[in-house]
């Protein structure tokens, strides 16, 4: 792997910095339960298949009262991509030759009322550079009120830096986090965003505000709902959400096919599992 420039430098200490905010929140979250739950931080590294180093990352996991499970990874690696695989990554196609860094995140909660949720912003440089990612929330349990709240916190800062932001990108993660297989969406949406590229200040900006955003608003959809009562059938219905949440994960999702192509950390990969589901 070749060593770091300026950008990739910057976007990887962002991605770090951000973890190290989100897992602190959540370990707060914890504390204020009683639990004494903290995330356990794993190490891995990467082989290029030229044999050389290609990076790495940490795996961070915890579970807790609240956070029956929730993953927090960071990882920068880089390398060659592989065959036809390398051939369909934005700006590979005659140089297969690449570096990414980034942060993605995945909860499930105890609390059948307190919505699970994914974020994941990342930076990858091939013969071209972008920035990518978003966040998207996730209840087995709907309320109106937390998923107005959480779309008008990713609304105000997408309008921060360009107003056509939001309508785009909330209309992309409409069509991405969708199960064409059952026909419905895998959760009540958010933004998605990719091949963000031209201006590294600008789109790294936006970037660094999607991750601020989401450490604004989740911890506080939490706090809201930890403490709801629930009942048999709720934990009945987040099984069973769950099911159709690994079904998106393991077929269609990008990231996880990104991940398995490019030779990561399977326990990091697979960390967006949930820890219970069910299929009738």
């Amino acid at each position: 792997m070749q060593p770091l420039d300026d950008q990739q430098t910057a976007a990887r200490m962002w991605f770090e910095h951000l973890r190290d905010r989100i897992c602190a929140a959540f370990e707060a979250i914890e504390a204020e339960a009683g639990s004494d739950a903290r995330f356990v931080y794993t190490p891995w590294d990467r082989t290029d298949p030229s044999g050389e180093p290609g990076g790495g990352g940490v795996r961070g996991v915890m579970k807790g009262k609240v956070f029956e499970k929730v993953g927090v990874n960071v990882s920068t690696v880089g390398g060659v991509l592989e065959g036809e695989f390398g051939k369909t990554i934005h700006g590979a196609g005659d140089d297969p030759r690449f570096c990414a860094t980034g942060i993605s995140l995945v909860a499930h909660m105890a609390n059948p009322h307190v919505p699970a949720v994914h974020m994941n912003t990342r930076f990858l440089t091939t013969t071209r550079r972008w920035f990518g990612g978003g966040a998207d929330l996730n209840p087995p349990l709907p309320v109106a009120e937390d998923t107005a709240d959480f779309h008008a916190a990713l609304r105000a800062a997408c309008d921060a830096h360009d107003p056509g932001y939001y309508p785009r990108f909330k209309q992309w993660a409409d069509d991405y986090f969708y199960i064409p297989h059952r026909q419905v969406h895998r959760g009540v949406g958010g933004i998605f965003y990719d091949h963000l590229e031209g201006d590294f200040a600008r789109d790294f900006a936006f970037t660094q505000d999607v991750g601020r955003t989401f450490l604004d608003i989740y911890p506080a959809l939490v706090r809201r709902r930890m403490a709801t009562p629930f009942t048999e059938a709720d934990l009945a219905q987040q099984r069973a959400w769950r099911g159709r949440y690994a079904e998106f994960n393991l077929v269609y999702d990008r990231g996880t096919l990104f991940g398995l192509k490019t030779g990561g950390n399977i326990d990091a990969i697979l960390m967006s599992l949930p820890p219970v589901a069910t299929w009738d």
